[in-house]
């Protein structure tokens, strides 16, 4: 393998498609967005990307074999629209600029060969040193005409600051350069490396942005979850931002 490359696991026929972007990144927002949603739209594997740029390991499997890494597309139908809705998830990001430069202008050439015009990449945006018990939406977009309906749904625009690293921000950057109108959604975060209740706040403005009938009630048991480690370990004398609270006792379906 010399270049990055996808490869069809099963062709379907797609109308008008958007692409939600959940990767690893800060607060493992992104991956569990996207993973909430291939679970609960009950989306099919269409195409899957690998690429010398990700790290040199394989993926241990649950039975006893092994994988490359690699970022995958799912696909589904919105049954309230008829709009077919395509998920990216992923083991990891690549760990170079020539590598993110590569993967992820290659994923926006891939979608826009699927017909897509829309894009939305999701991220956390670490503003706090404590948790965030109401996170906001912060969001930049290509348009103006996006970012006026991203307003519309509560996404506050115009006040982030900095840059959005990675994969987030790059396939934003990219879909504008290919003609297609992107977004990236950004959960408020504080200190926690996986936090469900900033994913749930992005998943609650994509389920009204694209009308999507999805159950919150897995995302609300990990945040539940958290919020009792947090509360045990204030009481226990240290404070949150001392250390990171265990991992939830569910398993995360993903590998960061």
């Amino acid at each position: 393998m010399d270049k990055t490359s996808i490869y069809y696991n099963n062709k379907q026929k797609l109308k008008n498609p958007v692409l939600i972007v959940g990767l690893p990144g800060i607060g493992t927002v992104g991956s569990l967005v996207g993973e909430h949603l291939r679970n609960t739209l009950k989306a099919k594997r269409l195409a899957t990307l690998y690429s010398p740029h990700f790290l040199h390991q394989a993926i241990m499997m649950k039975n006893g074999g092994l994988r490359l890494a690699s970022n995958r597309f799912y696909s589904c139908i919105n049954e309230k629209t008829g709009q077919s809705i395509v998920i990216l998830v992923g083991d990891m990001q690549a760990g170079t600029p020539e590598g993110q430069y590569e993967i992820n202008e290659r994923i926006v050439r891939f979608f826009k060969s699927l017909g897509g015009s829309t894009v939305y990449t999701v991220g956390g945006y670490n503003i706090s040193t404590q948790y965030v018990n109401k996170p906001r939406v912060f969001g930049v977009a290509t348009d103006k005409e996006t970012r006026e309906n991203l307003k519309k749904e509560g996404v506050i625009i115009g006040q982030a600051a900095g840059a959005v690293w990675g994969s987030a921000g790059l396939i934003v950057a990219f879909s504008k350069e290919h003609g297609m109108h992107g977004a990236c959604l950004m959960g408020e975060t504080g200190m926690l490396e996986i936090d469900a209740n900033a994913a749930k706040a992005v998943l609650e403005k994509l389920k009204s942005m694209l009308k999507l009938d999805i159950d919150l009630s897995s995302i609300d048991k990990i945040k539940a979850e958290t919020e009792n480690l947090l509360k045990e370990m204030e009481k226990a004398g240290g404070a949150p931002g001392d250390q990171q609270p265990p991992p939830p006792s569910q398993p995360l379906p993903y590998i960061r």
